[in-house]
């Protein structure tokens, strides 16, 4: 929790800021409205950042999405007893798609970059090649109430953050953070880097899918709902604090910097301001995020090393 406090002390003053700007921000209703819009992203955050902590990247999880989404409204097309159904190969869908960009990336040695990426313009293909860019159908009222009713969006954002909390507090957590810190080291003490970082893979899938749920509840079908989603989990995971190449961050600082991207867009739309310069902001965060991690890692190597020798001996 210590090594949340800066970004949490950022969003702190954005909100104020916001709050000034927009006093009904100050109300319950007003509140909990801004949650369950940053709901979809905190929880692609989340999903980002086992993922990122391992030493890897997802690049797919917008096109996953957007995926989400198309077949969702394709498969009910209005029926309310399909919902169910649909929801529960939603969750497969994200599932697989992780396993497969996991097992490629470890099991091929394919960079996750290049895995990932390939896998976005796979998804985005098929999205376009099915639906010809103009999705059809309709979701369920029961499909969209999860997004669309403030409470529910809210109970399923604190699920799944208590869950990567929890998830993180587990040996599995301290795996993923220890075989993004130094593979060589992680491996030689017993771990099976492969498969936890598979499982990073599976459970950004599953953030997507969860995501995507959300997102269709109150944005509604179309072609481009999760455009651009992935580089704001990304943005989003390292504003929380996260080093990108692994080892270092919590969730729970990750989750927060997404809070504090939706914060910020939200109060540069308060004062009129092009939502072209989101993309900015993400831009500038990313490589700030860089070089910062590129100025402590001369600072870093020595340790690195020496874990190495330990873990060797």
């Amino acid at each position: 929790m210590r090594r949340a406090l800066p970004i949490l002390a950022v969003l702190a003053v954005l909100l104020a800021a916001i709050a000034i700007a927009n006093p009904f921000f100050l109300e319950p209703a007003g509140f909990l409205a801004f949650v369950r819009r940053a709901a979809p992203l905190v929880i692609l955050a989340a999903g980002q950042y086992f993922v990122i902590v391992s030493g890897e990247f997802d690049l797919s999880v917008g096109s996953l999405v957007t995926v989400e989404v198309v077949v969702a409204a394709r498969l009910i097309d209005g029926n309310e007893g399909a919902t169910w159904p649909v929801l529960a190969l939603l969750i497969v869908i994200g599932l697989l798609v992780g396993l497969v960009n996991g097992v490629v990336t470890t099991i091929l040695r394919v960079p996750s970059f290049i895995t990932t990426l390939g896998m976005m313009l796979v998804l985005s293909g098929a999205v376009f090649l099915w639906t010809g860019g103009a999705p059809r159908g309709a979701l369920s009222e029961t499909f969209r109430v999860f997004g669309r009713e403030t409470g529910w969006a809210v109970l399923v954002l604190a699920v799944m953050a208590v869950a990567a909390a929890l998830i993180m507090r587990a040996d599995f957590g301290r795996t993923l953070v220890a075989t993004g810190d130094n593979e060589r080291a992680a491996a030689l003490s017993g771990v099976r880097v492969a498969r936890a970082r598979t499982l990073a893979f599976v459970l950004s899938g599953l953030a997507a899918a969860v995501a995507a749920i959300l997102l269709g509840g109150f944005a509604g079908v179309s072609a481009q709902v999760g455009q651009g989603l992935e580089f704001q989990a990304i943005t989003a995971v390292v504003l929380g604090g996260v080093v990108l190449g692994g080892g270092r961050g919590t969730v729970i600082a990750a989750m927060a910097g997404a809070f504090t991207l939706e914060a910020l867009f939200t109060l540069l739309n308060l004062y009129g301001i092009s939502g072209a310069l989101e993309f900015t902001v993400q831009g500038v965060i990313i490589i700030a995020a860089v070089a910062a991690g590129a100025l402590r890692l001369p600072f870093l190597t020595p340790q690195r090393v020496k874990g190495d020798a330990h873990a060797a001996s």
